[in-house]
């Protein structure tokens, strides 16, 4: 337990960024599960909406500091990859 104020008060600051990285990340999740999801239906047309919108949230997830860019650029290099073998 704290037992200073600035103590007090960098708790207090950890657990809102806490809860903001949590849903930042719990969104990203979702969302490539929503695409994964998609591929594994089959449908075109929908995996290539939901991957649009999956590659934008991954982006602004490096932004926000939820994902390293390596990781990041790797997520959308398997996802596009995936998407791309349903037309061939």
């Amino acid at each position: 337990m704290a037992n200073h104020k600035s103590a007090e008060k960098r708790m207090r600051q950890n657990e809102r960024r806490n809860e903001v990285n949590r849903r930042n990340r719990s969104r990203l999740r979702t969302q490539i599960k929503a695409l994964r999801a998609a591929i594994d239906a089959g449908d075109q047309t929908e995996a290539k909406t939901v991957l649009a919108a999956t590659v934008s949230l991954l982006d602004k997830s490096i932004q926000k500091g939820v994902l390293h860019q390596n990781a990041a650029a790797r997520h959308k290099s398997r996802l596009t990859t995936r998407v791309n073998q349903m037309s061939a």
